[in-house]
């Protein structure tokens, strides 16, 4: 066999609503954007959805709209994609990195070490998919202890009056916390619509907005809307309607907007979200959970608490008493019979340019130790019974022939 790691979910239904982009003679930001936009604010019970080009992009708006700038910092966990620090980065901000609990979730208490009056923001990651410890850290921020810290530097940052939660929901679509959408926890949420995400539109994202008073979701909504779009008054769209050609900027703005035939896609794949695609995953988790439980070695995945439910994006496999050379091993092994994996993700004080910076991985202890145990298998809708069943054969057989290995050197040495 050989089996791909997340291949995107295309059948008739995505491919006839991009062909029906395609003969609209539309495909940049349009009808197709907004229905999409719409099906979000379904989906979440959220106040406001605007689409873009991708969750980089997202962010960087967000803590451009904040007021994020040099002096400032933003607490971020070291165990994330290189995109939740460097959106930061892009603003001329700190990010300033915070341990992880062992189910991948940023330390609440780890945070409020690292709070100061230089913090603005705060971006949770919900890695695999899994919802992070919202009340914790939305009673964090609202202590008056951790209120009077912070300091406003513009209207929108006096406007809210205390430190700005922005949820990574890059993974966690679909989650659930406290019986609600996941995304209802924080401030702003941004999902991301990359190719191998449970939602794709080959390239993409989508900010929600969850603003509280004295905010209005729905200007805030027409303001990002110009904001992705150079701060022109007119989209393409309107401009393209009779004798409508007359623009103007009026503010400098990004340009960041989701196109048509892209939104398609992704249209077409949330129609059928919460009654197939959604279940199907979590299916082959559960799968994958009853067949590694008999082995001691098997550390299970969070996936649903009393509280709080993943959205099945990753299973991410732990091994338990293995080093990082010996999961690589185990990996190799995989691909050999034909299954390509992944591991997610290579925490930033590891990679070359976080290293620059001045960030060291032994700092974060734990999120060490979750990477060196860590395999990512493969998880979506389009998974056979045959091609799940050999994976997990595989992976047991792999994982025992590397353990027998080491114990072989243990004793020759």
């Amino acid at each position: 066999m050989n089996i791909p790691f997340s291949p995107p979910f295309i059948d008739q239904q995505v491919i006839d609503e991009v062909l029906d982009t395609l003969h609209s003679n539309w495909i940049t930001s349009g009808p197709k954007v907004k229905a999409l936009e719409s099906e979000v604010i379904s989906l979440t019970g959220l106040k406001a959805a605007v689409c873009v080009n991708s969750w980089t992009s997202g962010a960087i708006m967000m803590l451009n709209w904040f007021g994020v700038g040099p002096g400032d910092e933003v607490i971020v966990p070291a165990y994330t994609y290189c995109a939740t620090a460097l959106c930061v980065l892009h603003c001329g901000a700190t990010p300033v990195m915070v341990d992880i609990l062992d189910d991948f979730t940023m330390d609440p208490e780890m945070v409020r070490k690292m709070i100061n009056a230089k913090t603005k923001a705060i971006i949770a990651v919900d890695i695999a998919g899994l919802p992070c410890r919202y009340e914790e850290l939305n009673a964090l921020i609202r202590e008056p202890e951790i209120k009077v810290q912070f300091v406003s530097a513009t209207a929108i940052q006096a406007g809210l009056g205390r430190i700005l939660l922005i949820c990574d929901a890059a993974h966690s679509i679909g989650a659930v916390y406290n019986g609600k959408p996941a995304a209802q926890q924080s401030d702003i949420t941004i999902f991301s619509f990359h190719a191998v995400k449970n939602i794709t539109t080959a390239e993409g994202g989508c900010i929600c907005l969850n603003l509280p008073e004295p905010f209005d979701n729905q200007e805030e909504y027409a303001f990002l809307k110009l904001f992705s779009m150079n701060g022109q008054n007119k989209d393409a769209f309107a401009k393209s309607k009779g004798a409508n050609w007359r623009y103007d900027i009026l503010f400098k703005g990004f340009k960041m907007n989701m196109p048509d035939i892209c939104a398609a896609i992704g249209l077409a794949q949330i129609r059928q979200y919460v009654n197939s695609l959604l279940p199907l995953r979590k299916v082959i988790s559960m799968r994958y959970c009853d067949a590694f439980r008999p082995c001691d070695w098997f550390i299970e995945p969070v996936m649903k608490e009393d509280n709080r439910e993943a959205s099945y994006h990753l299973f991410p496999l732990r091994i338990k008493g293995i080093t990082e050379a010996q999961r690589d091993r185990v990996i190799d092994e995989l691909v050999v019979r034909g299954i390509n994996v992944n591991v997610h993700f290579i925490p930033m004080p590891m990679l070359t340019y976080f290293k620059s910076l001045g960030y060291a991985m032994a700092n974060f202890p734990n999120s060490y130790k979750q990477y060196a145990a860590e395999i990512s298998l493969p998880i979506y809708p389009q998974l056979s019974d045959a091609e799940l069943h050999y994976i997990t054969d595989a992976v047991i057989e792999c994982v025992q022939l590397v353990k027998e290995i080491n114990k072989l050197v243990k004793v020759a040495s």
